[in-house]
């Protein structure tokens, strides 16, 4: 069994990435999923304003594991019939070691790379939540200096780069899971 945690600045592919995995019959936990929930419950638009004023107040109440102390339950629920579970979108730091924690080398972490100038298209070409340069820019400034992202990338057990089409992106991440469910046979 494993815990295969996406994790990636805004535009690096984590949400299609995990899009593939629902497609494989995979359980899928969205981060962002859990916080865009929040903002709803609250009766406020999801914006790129809101998301991190939410993100960051439940972060403030619960800790920076936030995410992870609310969705364990569903995770190990998960785990009991599933020998994968794909969690999309772990920022912070404290995220990755409360997982490592819990389920030790159970926990593998996949990074995706993109350049910022293939990101920020990307943000700014989205039907939903779209992005505008500087606002693309903030977040990827937030995400690195206040939520720790960059420790989170830099701890990652793979890492495959997205600067090409989506076919390609989906073979790597192929490979990717061939070789990984060959380990836990």
């Amino acid at each position: 069994m494993k815990v295969l945690a996406i994790v990636g600045m805004a535009g690096s592919g984590k949400s299609t990435v995990a899009e593939y995995f629902k497609n494989q019959n995979l359980p899928v936990l969205s981060f962002g999923d859990l916080i865009r929930e929040e903002i709803l419950k609250r009766g406020l638009e999801i914006t790129p304003l809101t998301e991190p004023i939410v993100r960051e107040e439940i972060r403030n109440k619960y800790g920076m594991d936030a995410c992870v102390k609310l969705s364990l339950p569903w995770i190990q629920a998960k785990l009991i019939k599933n020998s994968f579970v794909i969690i999309d979108g772990i920022r912070s730091f404290s995220e990755y070691k409360s997982l490592k924690k819990e389920f030790g080398d159970k926990l593998v972490v996949l990074a995706l790379f993109t350049s910022k100038h293939i990101r920020y298209k990307r943000l700014a070409s989205r039907t939903i939540r779209p992005f505008k340069r500087d606002e693309a820019e903030a977040r990827d400034y937030r995400e690195i200096e206040k939520i720790e992202l960059g420790g989170t990338v830099a701890i990652a057990d793979f890492m495959i780069i997205n600067d090409g089409l989506q076919e390609e992106l989906f073979h790597k991440v192929e490979t990717l899971l061939t070789n990984l469910v060959t380990k836990v046979s």
